[in-house]
Order: C-alpha cells, then structure tokens, then sequence
C-alpha cells in the first residue's frame, strides 16, 4: 500500500517524514536559522519609593524644629509673637478641637483683605475663651492666604502663668489702643470683643444678645489707621459651657470676674471642665471701609457712636440670621 501523505498545519516547518524514508522526487531541504535581532533594552523602572518616605521627612523636620528652639535660631517679633511655634505646634494642638469636636463652618471668609491692615470685630461667648481661638483657626485654615490672626486679649490673661507666655507666643496681645494701632499699620489683621467679660461671662438665659460694646475704641483706632472693619458672627460658642449660676463671692476671692455655674461644674470636678460639642458657625461679614474719613474723625465721638452701633447691628442681625438656619445645637 502506498504510503499515506501527512499534510503539516504549518506551511513554514519542514514536513516530518518517517526515519530513513523520503518522498519520490523531493529534496530535503535545510530549513534556515533566523538573523540573530538586535537586544532591545526595556528602559529600567524607577525603583520604588521607598516605605515611610513622608514619616522621613516629618522626623527631619521635626527634628530640625527641635534643633532651632534648642539653640534659639529662631525668629519673635517686638510683641513676642513666635509664628514658627504657632504654626507647627500651637496651631496643631487647637486643630482637633476645631475639626472634629466644635466642626466649625466658616462663611465669608472672603470678606477678610488678602493683604494689610483689619479690625475684626466678634461677639463674645462661652465662659472661657475659646471662640477666640476658634476664630483664629478659621481665619488661617480657610483664608486663600493663611493670614494670621492677632487677638486682643484682657490683662487677666497676661496676668496667669503658662496662658501669659502662650497667649503671648500665639501672637495676642494686651487691649490697648497703642498696639493694636501699631499691629494694624503694620499690616496685620486684629481681632477684637468689645463685650470683654460682659460677654463670656453673661447667664444662659442671655445667649446670643449682645453686650454693650464699650465707648468704641475699636473703631477710633480703625479710623487712625485707616483699616477697614469686619463684623464676625459667632454661634455655637453659647452653649458649650451654660452658664446656669455664678458664684460672685467665691469669684472676688479669687480675683476673677465671675466663677461660673454650669450643669457640670463644678459638681463632676474636672470633667465638669470638658466643653459640649456643639456645632459653630463662624461668619464674616461685609468689611465696613474707614479710609475715607479725615484724620481728625477719630475725635469725633458721634461718629464713633455710630459707626459702634454699625458694626454692633450687623452682628446682631446675622447672629440672628443664622440661629433661624440652625438645625440643631449640636448638629
């Protein structure tokens, strides 16, 4: 029988024959070996970055920082403000407490100057001071130029151990017309509560009603420097302490203004201390512009009345404002 053909799938290879056995009239042929390609090079990859590379560098900054305060390579303006220390340290520490326990909302923050000289004007709440603090988070956290904020702070705080020289590192300083017209000609931003103790220290049953705002010695030293006023509207800081009760003998005694009540202090101690987590809105409003005032005008106390009583309304009505919109106390 005739030997059966084996057809290949491939073309391109040589047909397999049986050992020692050729088709009639075909020749073998050798198949050739391929041309030897040139090696082509992958370009090498990047090697990895390698793990805790951020952490590396937090430590080195952290311990450069470390290395500045120990050999005091750093810097404090004429008032003892430390801005290095406020921004790596102070700032760290109220963050927190501004985040994720108050959740602060900030609206019109475009109201503040993006550059020179402000006098931010507040309401005044909370038993302790803390919407202050709260303001200056906002005002660096959320404004397109991470301003700073330089508060005005009481004599009882320069007063205390420990608050005087954090107060004074923060960049606050004594409420006097002397420096905050210096501050504002320097072209910082200021912020003020005329209310004082008035307003931190008024009952519960007083929440959100403003307090007299002295005889207007903001605006006199706006209108020397001829920086605009911004109204700031704070809610949300009257019920972190409320104040039910104030022991006024127990308070001269110590030498303080007032020795407040609350529902939890002082009857839990220390834990009576932690403020409720209530929801704050800080609002800044329209900035009222004194540039345009003569020099002299600063003398002029029906002026100074009025514009106090300006600055004073616009608060009010946007507390107003936004306790309507408010949900909850606490959400």
């Amino acid at each position: 029988m005739a030997d059966a053909k084996v057809i290949p799938f491939d073309e391109d290879r040589p047909r397999r024959r049986a050992p020692g056995r050729r088709a009639p009239g075909r020749r073998v042929r050798a198949v050739p070996e391929p041309e030897p390609q040139p090696e082509v090079l992958e370009p090498a990859a990047p090697p990895p970055a390698p793990a805790g590379d951020g952490w590396d560098k937090r430590i080195a900054g952290g311990l450069a920082f470390l290395r500045r305060r120990i050999t005091g390579d750093y810097e404090v303006d004429e008032f003892g403000y430390d801005k290095e220390l406020t921004d790596q340290v102070l700032m760290s520490l109220i963050r927190p407490l501004y985040d994720k326990y108050f959740r602060v909302e900030v609206k019109g923050i475009e109201n503040i100057p993006k550059e020179g000289g402000a006098l931010i004007v507040a309401n005044h709440s909370g038993t302790l001071p803390l919407d202050g603090l709260m303001m200056q988070v906002a005002v660096h956290d959320h404004h397109p130029a991470q301003r700073h904020l330089r508060l005005l702070a009481a004599d009882l705080v320069f007063m205390l151990p420990v608050v005087n020289e954090l107060a004074r590192k923060a960049g606050h300083t004594l409420a006097c017309a002397e420096d905050a017209q210096r501050l504002l000609e320097a072209g910082e931003l200021v912020g003020v509560m005329p209310e004082g103790f008035k307003g931190i220290g008024k009952p519960f049953g007083d929440r959100y009603k403003l307090q007299r705002f002295g005889r207007g010695g903001f605006v006199s030293t706006a209108l020397r420097a001829g920086t605009p006023i911004v109204p700031c509207s704070i809610v949300g800081a009257e019920e972190i302490y409320p104040m039910i009760g104030n022991a006024k003998t127990l308070a001269r005694l110590l030498g303080i203004p007032y020795f407040p009540i609350t529902p939890t202090f002082p009857w839990l101690g220390p834990l009576g201390a932690v403020p409720l987590p209530t929801k704050w809105t800080i609002q800044f409003g329209e900035p009222i512009p004194t540039a345009g005032y003569a020099a002299e005008a600063a003398e002029d106390p029906m002026l100074m009345f009025n514009l106090t009583d300006q600055v004073r309304e616009q608060i009010q009505h946007t507390l107003y404002k936004l306790l309507v919109q408010r949900r909850s106390v606490f959400f």
